[in-house]
């Protein structure tokens, strides 16, 4: 009897924890269905994001003229975070971060809400580029030449971090023209209870350029002739450029490239300025470039020759007028055109007034994706 209700104790026991192990299985498989169904319709309403990287990194060597010592160095000119995404059909947000091992800080570049409701209006506000130069409104990683705005005339416009301020701008393309207007946070850049209004017309002659930002090349993408007027003002200071672009994809496959700016920063913005003050500064520079159309192993090869030429006029008095010319020549290797190229570069810098000259050979690599 001892044996038999032992043997039914078992019994009775196995079936007890079958029946709690099916209990515990259909209780889990009930709650995976009720939390698998909201994640599923909330995957469904999710708006579309788009996220992408973009790094910008240099070995440089330069050599100061006066017998000083040559630095070389590596440096992470510049590595970027792109988000962004769509609330509605016309209503989108983008945020971009960037680093540079110059500052060892990671910015917020781009913070923008986007109200974007066809060619003629399109409203941004926020954090990003006010209507200025092509310069900048292209940036680093979709310019031709490496070595961007160290000429002292390219993007000359003061900004809170790589040129962007913030504020609320409108923009909208009429037929060949397209338009900016934008006022914007003086006191982020000047310490002034005053608002900076920026404005820029462009006229496109042969082919379109879609968008509020801008390229300094399109590698044959396109045939583009294009003049630009750009002025900001704020407090009685000012700054003007006037640029532009012509790029033409030739019968046997080549591509042509020039590009040129002059710009005039009267205590607004500009290059120079030993005390921190803002200068007087003016100055142009031109750009050529040819991009063969022979594939060389995974890419293309372009040449390219960049001058500019600038004065600077110390407003205070306390550090020493000056003029700067800068002459670079890049080779650059397109594996795929801004997403992954490779430049071979020089830079000659000369300065007067008893200032030091530079010059400066090294090779960068930029990738996005």
């Amino acid at each position: 009897m001892k044996a038999t209700t032992n043997n039914k104790g078992q019994q009775q026991g196995m079936g007890n924890n079958t029946m709690l192990k099916l209990t515990a299985m259909s209780a889990i498989a009930a709650a995976a269905t009720i939390c698998a169904a909201p994640v599923k319709a909330a995957d469904l309403k999710l708006p579309p994001i788009s996220l992408g990287a973009g790094l910008r990194t240099q070995f440089e060597s330069t050599n100061p003229s006066g017998g000083g010592d040559t630095v070389n160095d590596f440096n992470v000119n510049n590595a970027r975070v792109y988000i962004g995404g769509s609330v509605t059909d016309n209503i989108k947000v983008m945020f971009n971060t960037d680093y540079s091992s110059a500052s060892n800080n990671l910015q917020v570049m781009d913070a923008a809400a986007r109200f974007e409701f066809g060619d003629k209006f399109n409203i941004w506000a926020g954090r990003f580029l006010p209507p200025s130069d092509r310069a900048n409104l292209y940036g680093p990683f979709y310019a031709s030449n490496w070595n961007v705005y160290e000429d002292g005339v390219q993007d000359g416009y003061p900004g809170i971090v790589q040129g962007r301020q913030n504020g609320v701008a409108y923009w909208g393309t009429f037929g060949i023209a397209k338009v900016s207007f934008g006022l914007f946070d003086a006191p982020g850049t000047f310490g002034e209870g005053t608002v900076l209004t920026s404005g820029r017309v462009q006229l496109n002659f042969w082919d379109a350029e879609p968008g509020y930002y801008l390229n300094g090349t399109y590698y044959g993408a396109k045939d583009l002739l294009s003049v630009g007027l750009a002025g900001q003002t704020s407090a009685g200071k000012h700054a003007y450029t006037l640029d532009g672009l012509m790029e033409k994809k030739l019968p046997n496959g080549g591509v042509v490239t020039l590009e040129a700016e002059a710009a005039r920063y009267d205590k607004l913005g500009g290059y120079g300025g030993f005390d921190g003050s803002f200068t007087d500064s003016n100055g142009w520079y031109g750009l050529a470039a040819y991009l063969f159309p022979q594939q060389v192993g995974i890419g293309k090869v372009q040449f390219l020759g960049k001058y500019g030429a600038a004065r600077f006029n110390d407003s205070t008095g306390l550090g020493p007028e000056y003029e700067q010319t800068t002459m670079e020549f890049n080779i650059n290797y397109l594996i795929k055109t801004f997403d992954a190229r490779i430049s071979l570069f020089y830079k000659d810098s000369k300065l007067d007034a008893g200032l030091p000259d530079t010059t400066q050979i090294g090779v960068g690599l930029q990738v996005q994706i």
